[in-house]
C-alpha cells in the first residue's frame, strides 16, 4: 500500500469561511486532536472591506483546551510560529497564517479577537490539519 500526504492527515474546519465582523463569528469550534501526534493550524484572511487601523483590527490567536470548554492562548513553547498575529493595516491582508502545534492539550481552535467596529467585514476561514495518526484508520 502506497502512503502519501493525503493518507496521513485529517482536516477539520475550526472557522468556516465567512465575512467576519465580530468576536462571536471569530470564535472557532474546538477540533479534537485525539489519536494524532501533531497538528497545524492554517488561517486564511482576505482583504478587509473596512479601513484597518490602531482602533479597528484583528488579533488572530491559536488556543488550546483540555476539555473543549475552558480555552487559553497557546504558549510560545507549545507552537511553531508567533501567536497573536495583529492585522491592523491594509498592507497586512490578505494573509495566510500557519502555526505548528506541539502542545499536549486535546482540543485546538483559532480565535479572532475583533477590535473596533467592523461594518463591512473581512473574509476569514481557518482549518486544523491533524497528522501522524497514532493508529491506522484514524478519521475525523
Amino acid at each position: 500500500m502506497e502512503h502519501n500526504l493525503y493518507d496521513s492527515v485529517s482536516v477539520a474546519s475550526t472557522i468556516d469561511s465567512i465575512v467576519l465582523n465580530n468576536d462571536t463569528e471569530g470564535t472557532g469550534v474546538g477540533v479534537d486532536l485525539k489519536g494524532y501526534e501533531t497538528a497545524v493550524a492554517i488561517v486564511n484572511v482576505g482583504i478587509s472591506a473596512d479601513t484597518l487601523s490602531g482602533s479597528v483590527y484583528h488579533t488572530v490567536k491559536l488556543q488550546e483546551s483540555a476539555d473543549n470548554s475552558a480555552w487559553n492562548d497557546v504558549a510560545a513553547a507549545d507552537m511553531e510560529g508567533s501567536n497573536s498575529v495583529v492585522i491592523d493595516d491594509a498592507a497586512e491582508d490578505p494573509v495566510v497564517i500557519v502555526w505548528g502545534y506541539k502542545g499536549a492539550k486535546r482540543y485546538l481552535r483559532v480565535f479572532d479577537d475583533v477590535t473596533g467596529t467592523h461594518t463591512n467585514g473581512t473574509p476569514f476561514g481557518a482549518v486544523i490539519v491533524r497528522s501522524r495518526p497514532r493508529h491506522v484508520g484514524t478519521t475525523a
